[in-house]
């Protein structure tokens, strides 16, 4: 398995350190599915984007729905992080 060497929090800045910022605001921690992604900050912001757009907007599902979905896709596709 290939191994990413994340950027620490404390050692990011600009679009990294907003990521890392918003990432705290939303969940508390840093999940490893972010600081996977600390090499590449842009794709990062647009990743998170994404998540935020698919998880946190209105729509037919509940996000408690939505997340419990995640998680068994992750455990199907045999994800760790």
């Amino acid at each position: 398995m290939p191994y990413v060497d994340p950027i620490a929090p404390a050692d990011a800045d600009g679009t990294l350190a907003r990521e890392y910022e918003a990432a705290l605001r939303r969940a508390g921690r840093i999940w490893n599915i972010v600081s996977i992604q600390s090499r590449t900050p842009e794709a990062l912001k647009e990743s998170m984007r994404m998540y935020v757009t698919l998880m946190h907007r209105p729509g037919a599902l509940s996000r408690s729905l939505r997340e419990m979905l995640a998680v068994v896709t992750s455990q199907t596709n045999d994800c760790h992080y």
